[in-house]
């Protein structure tokens, strides 16, 4: 048992990609830009073509096994709920699907065609920046993230730190203890109240952890003044996902400010998919995918 309901926990391992070879601020700049750029659009063809680039990003990193089962497990009932949901509340559209009479206080229900697509759209839209977070929970340094953020705040940058690190040790307290728990003469508490009782015991020991270890970096002068010194030079895998997380921002912005992937849900559907839509689509897909093509230094 884990903390997030998975065998192994989402953090950072190292492996031998080009993303792990970049630095964890430029690792994490580029996650963040695949998320920003899935929140600029609108599309289904861009946001398609974005979930692709996430994908075969995660792949590319070597991480695709762990946010494959995250969202086999925990994301894909979220997104078909939202998609329910949204069609059953949702009063817009005009083409209406299914009249499903009186619901008490929902009133008249009306399942309607633009309803359901926004919410795919929607859902579309939290599967792609779900997954560009976790890329960079997999593939961004916690370490290297420290260092960089320690020359702005020690203490936030501390706290991050910390807050990665534990989250593996968390969840081997809790799966010790569910064991634990199993092993017992009379089998333990099952179901709801055996989860609650392995929680409840996992946090209060978090919280004595955070205590030990905050006492500990104060007694050894953690914060007392502000790192400095110069930082590491970027690497050519630096720069590569600089420029394709700029490259992705600034297409994503340009093709939802001139209308080129236009779409809309209400009152009816409509959507350009021409080829300047498909062009853009394929444009991001290769900038997202192009610093992976060099593994110049990469150890196999």
């Amino acid at each position: 048992m884990s903390a997030i309901g998975l065998r192994r926990p989402l953090t950072y391992r190292p492996v031998a990609s080009p993303l792990h070879a970049a630095g964890g601020p430029v690792a994490a700049a580029y996650g963040a830009a695949l998320a920003t750029a899935a929140l600029i659009v609108w599309s289904p063809i861009l946001l398609g073509a974005l979930l692709v680039a996430v994908v075969l990003a995660a792949a590319g990193a070597g991480v695709a096994g762990p946010l494959a089962r995250f969202a086999a497990r925990l994301m894909l009932p979220l997104l078909v709920l939202s998609v329910a949901v949204n069609g059953l509340v949702d009063r817009g559209g005009l083409t209406v699907l299914a009249r499903l009479g009186e619901w008490g206080v929902l009133g008249q229900v009306d399942v309607t065609l633009e309803a359901v697509v926004y919410g795919v759209v929607f859902a579309l839209r939290l599967l792609v920046v779900t997954l560009a977070c976790l890329l960079i929970v997999c593939a961004a340094n916690p370490d290297e993230l420290m260092r960089a953020l320690r020359r702005v705040s020690p203490r936030s940058a501390l706290t991050a730190a910390i807050g990665t690190r534990l989250l593996g040790v968390l969840a081997g307290d809790a799966q010790r203890l569910a064991e634990a728990q199993r092993c017992r003469p009379d089998g333990g508490v099952s179901g709801t109240r055996g989860r609650l009782a392995v929680l409840r015991a996992t946090v209060a020991g978090a919280l004595d952890r955070s205590l030990d270890v905050a006492a500990v970096l104060e007694m050894r002068g953690y914060g007392a003044r502000r790192a400095r010194g110069p930082g590491l030079p970027l690497s050519r895998h630096d720069i590569a996902f600089m420029l394709a997380a700029l490259g992705t921002l600034a297409v994503a912005i340009v093709a939802q400010a001139s209308g080129m992937a236009r779409f809309e849900t209400f009152p009816l559907l409509s959507m350009r998919a021409g080829a300047g839509a498909l062009s853009v689509a394929g444009l991001l897909i290769v900038l997202a995918l192009a610093p992976f093509l060099d593994r110049r230094g990469i150890e196999r």
